[in-house]
């Protein structure tokens, strides 16, 4: 395995299984294995708290918010936390970001369309028992819908797109009623007044995430206008994630579709 101090950093499921298994065959001492799991939960940067124990506890390994850090923090964080071996993801980047990001660290790639940078170090197992929908209103709302459905990806589901379909032309978004009857979970990202979700919501027999984007003339308020529109649903089924958080929404909506919740063995 090539235990050390770096690579137990951030153990997952199958590696501590694997360090457990050794201490229970006569392979490791158990002071060998404390030592190895004294550096968990978290390892520390100075500029950051690097939080290594994530995928163990929720099955997802930390996500890294490009907003707001240099691409020299970015490709730390990331130097750290890819020494476990799980795929990793990067939210709100911006193509500079990226590029400087991207050079630092092998293997990483830029997705532009969800501002996001992916670092894919192993093949991605697919956890979902269905489909995932993430619908968008308008193109405007794509970069949001974009990180929602890259999201989802990562987190094991199959992932089905439907995007341009708001209620401008409402015809758009009944003629796919047969495919958002086909999803597990849908995620509707839109601006403006955010009615789609309670459309979509009037449609289906599954939880729909809602989420308001910051698209929309001065009185949609940056996203507040579609937030309180989307709180007010009068349909059931309907939940609300923050104002352009398609990751959240993503994530949400990977956890409905798993056939086992994180950490349980598979069925």
């Amino acid at each position: 395995m090539g235990w050390n101090r770096g690579s137990v950093a951030a153990v997952d499921p199958a590696r501590l299984r694997a360090l457990l298994d050794g201490v229970a065959h006569g392979e490791r001492t158990v002071d060998a294995a404390l030592e190895e799991l004294s550096h968990l939960p978290f390892r520390d940067l100075g500029f950051a708290q690097v939080d290594t124990h994530r995928h163990l506890r929720q099955g997802f390994p930390e996500v890294v918010l490009g907003l707001g850090k240099s691409a020299g923090q970015i490709a730390a964080i990331l130097g750290e936390l890819r020494k476990g071996g799980a795929n990793l993801l990067v939210t709100r980047v911006d193509r500079e970001q990226a590029a400087q990001v991207c050079g630092a660290v092998s293997g990483a790639r830029h997705v532009p369309d969800a501002r996001a940078i992916v670092l894919e170090q192993r093949p991605i197992e697919r956890l979902g028992r269905g489909t995932v929908m993430v619908v968008s209103a308008g193109t405007s709302d794509l970069a949001v819908a974009e990180e929602a459905a890259l999201t989802a990806e990562l987190g094991g589901s199959t992932v089905e797109r439907i995007f341009d379909v708001g209620v401008a032309g409402l015809h758009r978004v009944l003629a796919r009623r047969e495919d958002l009857r086909r999803a597990s979970a849908i995620v509707v990202v839109a601006g403006m007044e955010g009615a789609l979700p309670s459309v979509v919501a009037g449609l289906v027999a599954c939880p729909v995430i809602a989420v308001p984007t910051s698209v929309g003339y001065g009185a949609s308020f940056g996203g507040i206008a579609a937030l309180l529109g989307m709180l007010n649903s009068c349909a059931a089924g309907v939940t609300v994630v923050n104002i352009d958080n398609g990751f959240g929404a993503g994530y949400a909506a990977a956890l409905l579709n798993r056939r086992d919740p994180p950490g349980e063995p598979a069925r």
